[in-house]
């Protein structure tokens, strides 16, 4: 009865939480993303990663970017993981007097750490992040924005029960030369996956995007849907 009513409680609190999202005064949008992930084990240290993603925006109405990107990680000891990540972007630029789709490569750089307590799984990364658009110099008044973002994971695993629950928080800190240095968003995310039989597991989430240091802050309420298949 009791586990019966854990897993009651946590549908609950995630069907409260969207619906919460939706129903904010101060939301400005929400968002779409959509991935393909496929991922290759070299052995128990390396691990690569290709995905293919695509997202919308104004009420999932117009395509805001897609991209590929390259990723690899290295584990260390005891959890620890180091790992990269190379980024292609198409960009649609939908706002001002030259719009169209605009090309900007990211690159970033991760350290994580994840343990166990009990059923509780954590996770917390820490990432150098850095974007700019392809052709485009600073005489033209194009510099790279960069973030320094961490991340805080938690997870539950329930016996019987293939859609554990999956919560995480992140803020960004982001600086450079045509940006105001500091706090500049944050995340909060909540979700499940489900594992497929020898094809791959799919994961949902809702996820709260919300602006910092802005005079009139953007709030992004996101769906989003990936599928992932991994190769030993």
């Amino acid at each position: 009865m009791k586990k019966n009513f854990i897993k009651v409680f946590v549908s609950l609190t995630l069907l409260f939480m969207t619906s919460y999202g939706f129903a904010q005064d101060d939301t400005d949008d929400l968002a779409s993303w959509t991935a393909i992930n496929l991922r290759y084990k070299l052995n128990k240290k390396w691990t690569f990663n290709l995905e293919g993603q695509l997202r919308l925006k104004e009420d999932i109405s117009e395509v805001d970017e897609y991209f590929s990107e390259f990723g690899a990680s290295y584990s260390l000891f005891n959890g620890f993981k180091i790992g990269t990540g190379l980024r292609y972007i198409r960009e649609n630029d939908n706002v001002g007097n030259i719009q169209g789709y605009e090309n900007h490569f990211r690159y970033n750089i991760d350290a994580s750490y994840k343990h166990k307590i009990k059923d509780f799984s954590l996770k917390y990364r820490l990432r150098y992040q850095n974007k700019n658009e392809i052709g485009i110099g600073t005489d033209e008044g194009d510099y790279a924005k960069q973030n320094i973002r961490f991340k805080t994971a938690l997870g539950y695993n329930f016996n019987n029960w293939k859609l554990d629950p999956k919560f995480s928080a992140e803020i960004f800190n982001r600086f450079g030369e045509d940006a105001v240095n500091g706090f500049s968003k944050y995340r909060l995310t909540f979700g499940t996956e489900y594992k497929l039989k020898k094809m791959g597991t799919i994961g949902v989430f809702y996820r709260m995007e919300k602006e910092l240091n802005e005079e009139f802050p953007e709030t992004t309420n996101i769906i989003g849907l990936k599928y992932t298949y991994t190769l030993k």
